[in-house]
């Protein structure tokens, strides 16, 4: 009997894009099994014009999609890793990572072609913490306002004027074929990006041997890697939503690079600090790490950033 498997994603386009590249996946190394894509509206979908930080939970964008594959109405969830919380539900697992993308923000605006240009007293548009912190941290003379909905809204209120730039993943833009839209990069060595930018993971029940079996065959074992070693230093910082926090380990001839940073929301305050050590303990350096930047920003800064 040839297997079924529902995937379950959010319905915006980016995710049903990325849905779609995980159909494509399994159905090169599963030709025989039927897959369908099931769209689904998460909390942080529904309620688009709040800002991410007005939150007091995480899983804004995956809490549905779960509890979907824990009444098994769904049989794999996929999800943009960046938006996934540190620790998963019990009896639930990421099961498998599709290779990584392009890990930078990507600098849009119709006035500035890059960041370097930026007026003082500037008005600069995102929903992300981090980003904001980042930028208010190298310019605190630019002024933040809120950038919530998807891509194409955001997009939209750039050429409306609300703001004269805006940041977005490189990763996003280009799986929905915008690129053109980009007027430059921001490396990570400016910007570290959000932890696990750029991958996109599949979650499935821990109980389910035959469908992690399937997936087994689709896992990019670098990015796997990589997005637990920032993943695991995630979890033990446990920030809020609220709190900037940013991460990318790096893979070269078998040793893993960690850099991470915690910063408050003006931007005022920034830790950073960096580990390297063999991949095989990739989520013992990032655990590491985690503590180190922990010690140092203190819980009020974690809580309250």
């Amino acid at each position: 009997m040839s297997p079924r498997l529902r995937i379950g994603t959010r319905a915006s386009k980016l995710a049903l894009a990325q849905a779609e590249m995980l159909r494509l996946s399994l159905t090169r190394m599963h030709p025989h099994a039927t897959i369908e894509i099931v769209p689904m509206t998460t909390a942080g979908d529904r309620e688009a014009h709040k800002k991410l930080s007005d939150w007091g939970y995480k899983g804004l964008f995956t809490k549905e999609l779960e509890d979907a594959l824990l009444t098994n109405d769904i049989d794999l969830a996929v999800h943009s890793m960046k938006d996934m919380p540190s620790a998963l539900p019990e009896g639930l697992v990421i099961a498998a990572m599709l290779p990584r993308a392009d890990v930078r923000d990507a600098w849009i605006s119709p006035k500035y072609a890059s960041l370097d240009e930026l007026e003082k007293g500037a008005t600069v548009g995102t929903s992300s913490a981090r980003r904001a912190a980042q930028l208010l941290h190298a310019r605190p003379d630019v002024n933040i306002v809120p950038f919530r909905g998807n891509v194409e809204t955001r997009l939209r209120k750039l050429e409306e004027g609300i703001a004269s730039a805006t940041f977005l993943a490189a990763a996003g833009l280009k799986r929905l074929g915008l690129e053109s839209h980009i007027k430059s990069y921001i490396p990570a060595e400016t910007f570290l990006p959000a932890v696990a930018q750029g991958a996109i993971g599949v979650e499935c029940k821990s109980a389910r041997p035959d469908i992690r079996a399937m997936l087994a065959m689709i896992d990019h074992t670098p990015t796997s890697i990589c997005v637990n070693a920032e993943r695991a230093m995630l979890h033990v910082l446990d920030g809020s939503c609220r709190t900037p926090i940013a991460g990318l380990a790096e893979l070269q001839d078998g040793m893993l690079t960690l850099r991470g940073e915690v910063l408050s929301l003006d931007g005022k305050i920034r830790h950073a600090d960096w580990v390297k050590g063999e991949a095989s303990a990739a989520e013992s350096l990032g655990a590491e790490l985690g503590a180190r930047l922990k010690k140092r920003a203190g819980p009020e800064l974690l809580t309250n950033a």
